[in-house]
Formats: structure tokens, sequence, C-alpha cells
């Protein structure tokens, strides 16, 4: 067993008690426009604003250019990932050709290729931090992060022992070469608002 096999076995992803809190969370009176995940057994709640939708239509619509309507690719969707109580809400997910819910009706977090993160004020130590540790845990290949406050994106790749081991930060407005990652286009970042 490799140490990331090691550590993915020791993460222990309590389905059952995920369903439990998200079933919860379906019945509270979250006001609309709020989005809710769990982050090492926390719920965080935030707000979606204009400008956090209008980055994720800016991944997504080169995606969906590249890969076709079909392709499997989610905003908010659930998706479970190593460790403690991580019941993630990727803003943007990309899952490999082929991939199926499993027997609880769930996506699997080995199907995951890309994931793209658009900070928000209130979760934005979630983004840097234990999630990103998560995704290269669960040796997702790209993990993007688009900063309206700094006005950059992260791009992350090679993930290694639970870690990212290469990072490239790249301005909004500079275009973000990922030809030579899973996901094999260009992504524009000129039209990026910020805030």
């Amino acid at each position: 067993m490799t140490v990331v096999d090691d550590r993915i076995a020791m993460a222990d992803i309590n389905t059952e008690r995920l369903d439990e809190w998200f079933e919860r969370l379906e019945r509270m009176p979250v006001p609309e426009g709020f989005r809710a995940e769990i982050v090492g057994g926390n719920v965080h709640m935030t707000p979606q604003r204009d400008t956090h939708w209008e980055i994720i239509r800016r991944i997504v619509r080169p995606i969906e250019d590249r890969f076709g309507m079909n392709v499997a690719v989610f905003s908010d969707v659930r998706i479970d990932f190593p460790g403690h109580e991580n019941g993630f809400c990727p803003d943007v997910a990309k899952l490999c050709d082929g991939a199926k819910r499993d027997e609880t009706g769930h996506w699997q977090y080995q199907d995951v290729e890309f994931v793209a993160e658009v900070i928000s004020q209130g979760t934005a130590a979630n983004d840097y931090g234990p999630k990103k540790l998560a995704y290269a845990t669960a040796e997702v290949p790209l993990y993007l992060i688009a900063d309206p406050y700094q006005g950059r994106c992260h791009i992350f790749t090679h993930p290694k022992d639970g870690d990212y081991t290469t990072e490239t930060r790249v301005a909004f407005g500079q275009e973000l070469d990922l030809t030579g990652t899973v996901l094999g286009l260009t992504l524009r970042t000129d039209t990026f608002p910020r805030d």
C-alpha cells in the first residue's frame, strides 16, 4: 500500500453520517442563493454572488465547448472526499468519461478529474487549506482556485502524498494554459470579474 492509499484508507468517509447532515440541511430554512457544504465536519453556508456565478460560467463554458454538452461537469453538487466528514459541493467538478454514481446514488471522488473553486471571503481558508489537501489526497489531477479578491488564479497539479507538488499563479487577464492537463484547453481570464 502506498502512502496515499494509507491516507485514503484512514480518511474513513462516513457517507451515512454525511447523508444525515445534508438531509437536515435540506429541511432548514436556508435563504435562497446560499449553498451549504460540510468541510471537516463543519457546516459552511455561503451566499452566491453575481461575481461568483460569472466566473463559474466562464470556466464551465470552455469545458463544454471542448468536451461537448454531455460532459459530466457539475456545479454545487455534493461529492464526498477523503477526510473527516468532507461533503464538498465544488463550484465546478469535471468527472471522467464513464463516471457512474455508486450504489447510494453519490458521485465518487475517484472519478473527479478537475475541480475549480471560486473564492468567497467567508470560506477562502477552506479552499486554500483543507479542501486543497482533500483534493490532493483524492488525487484530483487539476485544482483551480479563482480568487476575485486577489485578481488571480492558482493552478495546482501533480498531487503526491496528500498535497500538490506544483502551483502556478496567473493574474486575471492572462490566459491559463491548461493544454498539458486533463482539460487540454486554454482558459481565458480577461472577463473574470473582480471583487
